[in-house]
């Protein structure tokens, strides 16, 4: 069984960077691509970017984020800079298997608890 825990979200402020680590356990992790998604209060849970056999990004936050994966330790990252409010949200991990980084949230099975990310301004 696949598990994912996030962690580094915190509070801060608009222009600061943070970054993102989910580390997935229970299966072999270079089997899976690894997407994050964003869930702002009122709002869909939306794409944010993936790690497969190549890296997507969503538009909105292109040029500002970054995803690296690091095999060794099993954790894929979101690097975050210049983050703005309207980038507050709780920040999920998911994974799926296969090697395909799909911008689509159906496509993934197994997702993390969540960890929450606010910008203020």
């Amino acid at each position: 069984q696949v598990q994912l825990v996030e962690s580094g979200g915190g509070l801060v402020q608009a222009g600061d960077s943070l970054k993102l680590s989910c580390v997935l356990s229970g299966r072999t992790f270079s089997l899976y691509t690894v997407g994050w998604f964003r869930q702002a209060p009122g709002k869909e849970r939306a794409f944010v970017g993936a790690s497969g056999n190549s890296i997507a990004i969503a538009d909105s936050v292109k040029g500002r984020f970054t995803i690296s994966r690091d095999n060794a330790r099993n954790t894929v990252y979101l690097q975050m800079n210049s983050l703005k409010p309207e980038d507050t949200a709780v920040y999920y991990c998911a994974a799926r298997i296969g090697t395909y980084p799909s911008t689509n949230l159906r496509n993934y099975d197994n997702w993390g608890q969540g960890t929450q990310v606010t910008v203020s301004s």
